[in-house]
């Protein structure tokens, strides 16, 4: 297992090496560069001056003076070829220097930084409860598959994953936050204005009360993919042939169902477990907006819209370590649920 391991990580190395250099040569060919939406900005501040917004110099059409083209792109790096670039990201990469952001002014890890506790706590959250719920829910499904509850559950669930989550959140605020109806949850920001004032009772309860509305909408599409998936793995797993056999033997179905099937059922899906580290950077633009929350979703979006190109590579260098890394104990986990299982 240790050599799989050493393995994996090695071929980790070119695979960041891939991504990188892919997603750095498509966003610097995309066109609205940083130079040329700060060029905009400078035309449409000196729309109003009678020069035109000539800033000195020849002015090219654009109206702004070459020399501040130049001083522009070198303040953005872009005086050098694309592949000079790239290595120089690369060699400050080795030092966890992701560069500064052209929007905040800031260094590009302090931003991620400061908008990750947002989407971070969602993401572990809803992550727990689906799990703490769904597994339940689908083995309890299997058990009692083709009674009423297993139909009105399972309709139940496809009405969940049909409604898009932004969607959802339009409707629990226009019902549930004062939109229209009730006014039972607040919206925007994970805590209310007296939080310090409160006990530690009561500052668990804001944030509880605050989280609901925000969580719902997040969990509403992995909810009915985990639920169908313990489902339908513990149908398969308690009509083979040593459960009718541990049945036949006198063992009553709590014991067979928990102790026999359940952790072969387990397999396809705590192996997605592995998986949870992405929660870091999980996030939502559609829902951080709807709720007013200044997450990981509204960043990437933002930065992409404002081609803050630090910023996107960052995100998307971390993002793939997460998830490489991810994989990885999610194949360790695997051999720790199924023994017979062996990478070696």
């Amino acid at each position: 297992m240790l050599n799989y391991i050493l393995r994996r990580l090695l071929l980790m190395i070119p695979t960041l090496f891939g991504v990188t250099v892919i997603v750095f040569a498509v966003i610097n060919l995309a066109p609205g560069s940083p130079v040329e939406q700060k060029i905009q900005q400078l035309r449409f501040s000196g729309a109003g001056d009678k020069g035109g917004g000539n800033l000195g110099g020849s002015s090219n059409s654009s109206g702004v003076s070459e020399e501040v083209i130049e001083a522009l792109n070198k303040q953005y790096g872009f005086d050098k070829p694309m592949h000079i670039r790239y290595f120089i990201w690369l060699k400050n990469l080795a030092k966890l220097d992701f560069g500064e952001s052209f929007t905040y002014e800031e260094p590009v890890i302090d931003v991620i930084a400061s908008k990750l506790p947002v989407s971070l706590q969602f993401g572990i959250i809803s992550l727990f409860l689906s799990y703490i719920v769904c597994i339940p829910l689908g083995v309890l499904k299997a058990v009692k598959s083709g009674t009423a509850f297993d139909v009105v559950s399972s309709f139940l669930l496809s009405a969940m994953y049909s409604i898009p989550g932004f969607m959802l959140g339009i409707l629990l605020i226009v019902y549930f936050a004062g939109g229209r109806f009730f006014e039972w949850f607040p919206i925007g920001e994970l805590y209310s204005d007296n939080y310090e004032e409160l006990t530690t009772l009561g500052r668990f309860w804001d944030r509880v009360h605050h989280f609901v509305l925000p969580c719902v909408c997040y969990m509403i599409g992995q909810f009915t993919v985990l639920t169908l998936l313990m489902k339908n793995s513990m149908l398969d797993v308690i009509q083979n042939d040593y459960i009718r056999t541990a049945k036949a033997k006198g063992l009553g179905d709590k014991a067979v169902y928990l102790k026999h099937a359940l952790r072969n059922a387990l397999i396809p899906v705590v192996t997605g477990i592995g998986g949870f580290l992405s929660v870091f950077f999980a996030g939502s633009f559609l829902i951080e907006t709807i709720f007013n929350l200044d997450g990981m979703g509204l960043l990437g979006y933002s930065s992409i819209l404002a081609r803050d190109y630090n910023v996107i590579m960052g995100l998307i260098f971390i993002q793939s370590v997460l998830m490489l890394v991810g994989n990885l104990l999610g194949d360790i986990i695997y051999t720790l649920v199924d023994p017979r299982i062996d990478f070696a």
